[in-house]
C-alpha cells in the first residue's frame, strides 16, 4: 500500500511552464488520492510547487532539509512537518524511511543523483519500492535512451531496467506505482553491510 511518495525535482522552475503546471497537478493528485508527499523541504522552484499542490488540497507534506541548505533552499513554512538533518546522505536515508516509493520530476544534478541512488538501492535489493519518472514533455527521453544503451552494451540487466516506471500522464503513473511488483532478483548485498 502506498501511503507516502518521495518526489525528487528541481529547486528551479526550468524553461518550460509545463514543468511547473504538471508538478502542481501531481501534488494536487497526491492530496486527492490521500498519498503523503515527502520531498526536500524547500519553497523554491518545482520543489515548492509540488508541496503547494499538496498543501492547497489539504494533503500531507513532509520536508527533509539539511541545515546547511536552509540559506539556499529556503524552507517551506506551511508543511505538515519539516525535518532538519545534517547531511545529504541523511536526507536521502530519511526520505527513503518515510516513503513507499519515488517519483522523479525534471531537475538538475541533484535530482539525478537522488534518482540514481534510489534505483541503485533497488537494483542491489536494499528495497523493493517503485521508482518512477514523470516524463513531462519528454524531459527524460535522452536519459532513457542512455539506460537502453547500458542494457544494449551489457552494463545493465534488462530486469533492472524494467524496475523503472515511466509515464507522461500523472494518473497512469500513479496507477502503475500502486500496482508495482518488484522483480525477483538475488540481493547483491544486505542492509547491514552498507
Amino acid at each position: 500500500m502506498i501511503k507516502r511518495l518521495t518526489v525528487f525535482c528541481g529547486s528551479s522552475f526550468g524553461a518550460d511552464k509545463l514543468y511547473e503546471e504538471q508538478t502542481y497537478e501531481l501534488g494536487k493528485q497526491l492530496a486527492i488520492q490521500k498519498i503523503g508527499l515527502v520531498y526536500g523541504g524547500a519553497i523554491t522552484g518545482l520543489m515548492g510547487t509540488v508541496a503547494n499542490g499538496v498543501i492547497e488540497h489539504s494533503g500531507e507534506a513532509i520536508g527533509v532539509l539539511p541545515h546547511f541548505l536552509q540559506g539556499k533552499e529556503i524552507a517551506h513554512k506551511q508543511l505538515t512537518e519539516l525535518i532538519l538533518v545534517e547531511t545529504m546522505h541523511e536526507r536521502k536515508t530519511k526520505m527513503n524511511e518515510l516513503s513507499d516509493g519515488v517519483i522523479v520530476l525534471p531537475g538538475g544534478y541533484g535530482t539525478l543523483e537522488e534518482f540514481f541512488e534510489m534505483i541503485t538501492w533497488a537494483q542491489l535489493g536494499l528495497h523493493q519500492k517503485p521508482i518512477a519518472i514523470l516524463n513531462i514533455n519528454g524531459f527524460y527521453d535522452d536519459l532513457l535512451k542512455m539506460v537502453q544503451t547500458m542494457v544494449d552494451k551489457g552494463f545493465l540487466k534488462e530486469v533492472n531496467q524494467k524496475m523503472l516506471i515511466v509515464d507522461e500522464d500523472i494518473q497512469s503513473l500513479l496507477h502503475k506505482i500502486k500496482n508495482y511488483e518488484a522483480p525477483q532478483v538475488d540481493k547483491w548485498i544486505s542492509k547491514d553491510k552498507v
